[in-house]
């Protein structure tokens, strides 16, 4: 692949992102673009019924304490759904602060649904073309959208993991989009990344749904190797950096985006300051022949919303992906 056939990233960031599992693009998106997105954002929160919620609560972590698992959250893959903050949450089951400050996170059907985040996500040319600057040039979809809040002094930090862990494919191919809304800083949570973490490290287990219902950790019998995409000089700087564990902060301005590879190693501290960090995330898979997404997934397509296709027109419709059996 040359220079000449990049349409928005440059070969040398294709490399990076190869080299380093994710990229930062400053001021992707406009001031007015940016805008509409966080303004939506606003009006979601306020639009918010705490009287009909379950006050079901978001974690990433892998004990019971507040695990997401319930009806509300897999039923979610086409709706637009709330989900609050740990702490926002108290033992009766009362919200602790005002209800714009509690919700952790806004998904996950975004994209489709709702037209300031469906235009960003499904109707950017930009975007398609960073898409097949990363070389997705069969049938990528998007598949689950969020805003994520990381609300004042409670919003939680979110430990080091992959995406591809919760959005698995074989082989694993998830994408993820991060458009920072804020300025995002060490104090209120900006994501960290581990360089070359996705060349050194397995996916060993998938968030699945349990045959009794809710969600948990599936261990992998073989565990799906790390890729090998960059060149053999280029995993010497990976490996390099994965066993010094030496991870990387990366502050953003608004419009920001950070591509992420769905095995880099990646988390975020706790919102310790006194400010927000609104982002809009979503991501993309692969489709059969090149990947493989089946029914153990939490998040389903249903018939009445398939994953949409991000390369095509948003008029020519949304492709079935199929499921394996």
């Amino acid at each position: 692949m040359n220079t000449s056939e990049t349409k928005y990233l440059t070969e040398e960031q294709v490399q990076k992102f190869y080299r380093d599992g994710y990229l930062r693009i400053p001021a992707f998106l406009t001031k007015d673009e940016t805008d509409a997105l966080l303004t939506r954002s606003k009006q979601l929160l306020d639009d918010f019924s705490v009287e009909d919620h379950p006050l079901t609560r978001f974690t990433t972590g892998e004990s019971d304490k507040g695990h997401v698992g319930d009806d509300y959250f897999l039923n979610s893959g086409d709706k637009i759904r709330y989900f609050l903050e740990e702490d926002a949450v108290d033992k009766d089951g009362k919200l602790t602060r005002d209800k714009t400050k509690a919700v952790n996170k806004i998904g996950h059907a975004l994209h489709e649904l709702d037209p300031v985040f469906r235009k960003v996500t499904l109707e950017n040319e930009r975007l398609k073309a960073v898409a097949r600057d990363l070389r997705f040039h069969h049938d990528p979809v998007a598949l689950q959208s969020m805003v994520i809040f990381k609300q004042p002094e409670i919003g939680g930090a979110v430990p080091e993991h992959n995406d591809s862990t919760f959005l698995y494919t074989s082989p694993p191919t998830a994408l993820g989009f991060w458009i920072a809304l804020e300025h995002c800083t060490p104090l209120n949570g900006a994501l960290s990344f581990l360089p070359g973490s996705h060349l050194t490290t397995q996916i060993t287990k998938r968030f699945v749904r349990l045959p009794g219902g809710g969600t948990g950790f599936e261990e992998l019998s073989v565990p799906t190797p790390a890729p090998s995409e960059v060149s053999a000089t280029a995993n010497v700087v990976a490996d390099a950096f994965a066993s010094e564990g030496k991870y990387i902060l990366e502050a953003c301005g608004p419009g920001d985006l950070v591509l992420i590879h769905g095995s880099v190693l990646h988390k975020s501290e706790r919102n310790t300051s006194e400010r927000t960090r609104f982002a809009y995330t979503f991501h993309m898979i692969d489709t059969p022949p090149y990947a493989i997404y089946d029914e153990k997934n939490w998040l389903q397509p249903t018939p009445n919303m398939p994953f949409s296709r991000i390369l095509n027109s948003p008029n020519d419709g949304a492709v079935p992906v199929p499921i394996a059996v």
